[in-house]
């Protein structure tokens, strides 16, 4: 099972090591030493804790839909021409780049500062591991 150093889940988590290291003191996730003497977190038990401390902002839209990946966020940029436009969002720490219709971008009200909802719905998702993590 892989296994990461505390620095390693901070970075995982988006948060500085002090705050695994209060995680760790508190109980809310297990420290062990590995063959070094490093404190490190199992890996299955930091997937399970980086899913429950997951938060963003709620979804404001109120439709139902099949999609279940929705990333809310801000308008960060839009680049239109006469036809096609290329809108970007910033949805937590994710970079979201859809391409529209220029009319789409008039009609949904897209400029920076604007709030939105990616909504996602894909059949082909790649999926990447770094070397030596397996």
């Amino acid at each position: 099972m892989p296994q990461f150093r505390l620095s390693e889940a901070a970075r995982l988590l988006g948060v500085s090591d002090d705050t695994v290291r209060r995680w760790v003191r508190a109980g809310q996730l297990t420290a062990t030493d590995d063959a070094a003497g490093r404190k490190v977190v199992d890996g299955a038990q930091l997937a399970g804790f980086a899913r429950a401390q997951a938060s963003g902002p709620d979804d404001p839209s109120t439709v139902g839909r099949s999609a279940r990946n929705r990333f809310v966020g801000l308008v960060t940029e839009v680049i239109a021409d006469k036809v096609m436009a290329q809108v970007e969002l910033q949805c937590g720490a994710h970079r979201v780049v859809s391409l529209m219709s220029t009319e789409a971008v008039r009609e949904l009200g897209l400029r920076p500062g604007v709030l939105a909802v990616a909504v996602v719905k894909a059949t082909t998702v790649v999926v990447e591991t770094p070397e030596g993590s397996r």
